[in-house]
């Protein structure tokens, strides 16, 4: 069993109380794993996660991956890591993009520098969508988080210390998604706030985005990133979704998309569609390995770049209505609305 190789070890989360931290601590207490580290800036979520879980193998750290110092206070004695802290609601990074470049890009080095100082062997990188072709401040300092990522890979010996990275789209019911905004306004009976409705984005589990991190913990080569193939649905299917399955009438208004928002979300860019690999159920993209010296590169251009396309939310297989209440309807945060 894939689980067997955390059996005694340490695993730290960094923002390890958002809804992932949440979801891998419940999946993992169910292994042998000896202890989960929370690393997070939040007292409040934590004291509520230490009181809904009330488990000896949970620890608590309070710190900001801005700050090596206290990384490296709890880091000491950890095995392996899954890097998910970062400032993620787009028009906050927006409009303040210095706050974004300090916990999604500095805090992503500090973290890669705090595993090395402290003999850490896998890390993996939570990464986004936003960070392909990127347009505003989340996805450029969540690009450059991989970029740094990469940079150290390429020297880095995975004996010492294995570095991965994964992408994802917006993760269904997670906290500041648009599903708990859309149930909150049903059952109040408000009106439901549609910035676009040809808008579409990718449809993706909680349990969905932890299966793809463990993957590419157990499978990754040295700076590979993978995604996972996901379907996808535009924002006005979505409400008529909730609304069919919570039997409202509530009446639909167009907002207008929010600042830095894209029309459509990309997994892959047809830059990097040439170079992945195909695992089924998942992409995966090696570490690009080029160096200063571009004289191949030059001599030699790829002409394979040109033929491919992007891999995007409006080009993935596209849910119906009845298919999107399907997924949602697997989705234990619905569910609990439905009892």
């Amino acid at each position: 069993m894939e689980d067997n190789i955390y059996k005694n070890k340490c695993l730290l989360i960094t923002g390890g109380t958002g809804s992932f931290g949440k979801t891998v601590v419940s999946s993992f207490l169910e292994t042998d794993i000896g202890e989960i580290r929370i690393f997070s800036r939040d007292e409040k979520k934590q004291y509520d996660l230490r009181q809904e879980y009330s488990n000896s193998r949970i620890s608590f750290h309070l710190g900001d991956v801005r700050s090596l110092d206290s990384l490296n206070k709890a880091m000491s004695g950890v095995n392996y890591v899954y890097h998910a802290a970062a400032l993620k609601q787009v028009p906050s990074c927006e409009f303040f993009p210095l706050e974004a470049i300090q916990t999604n890009t500095m805090g992503t080095e500090n973290v890669i520098q705090s595993c090395l100082l402290n003999k850490v062997s896998k890390l993996v990188l939570l990464s986004t969508d936003k960070a392909v072709y990127p347009i505003n401040s989340m996805g450029l300092t969540k690009a450059l988080a991989e970029r740094i990522l990469s940079s150290y890979a390429r020297y880095i010996d995975p004996n010492n210390l294995k570095l991965s990275a994964t992408r994802y789209g917006n993760v269904m019911c997670s906290r500041g998604s648009v599903i708990p905004l859309f149930i909150n306004q049903i059952i109040n009976n408000k009106k439901i706030t549609i910035t676009d409705p040809a808008m579409t984005r990718f449809l993706m589990s909680l349990d969905e985005a932890v299966s793809l991190v463990k993957f590419a913990f157990n499978d990754s080569s040295q700076g590979e990133l993978f995604i996972q193939k996901s379907p996808a649905c535009d924002i006005l299917t979505l409400a008529k979704a909730l609304l069919e399955i919570f039997n409202s009438n509530n009446e639909i208004i167009i907002i207008g998309s929010r600042h830095g928002e894209k029309l459509y979300e990309s997994l892959l860019s047809r830059e990097e569609m040439y170079r992945v690999i195909d695992h089924g159920k998942y992409f995966s993209l090696p570490l690009d390995n080029k160096d200063l010296n571009y004289k191949n590169f030059f001599d030699e251009g790829n002409q394979d770049v040109n033929q491919k396309e992007d891999y995007t939310s409006h080009n993935t297989t596209r849910y119906s209505v009845e298919e999107v209440k399907n997924k949602l309807l697997e989705q234990d945060y619905v569910k609990s609305f439905l009892k």
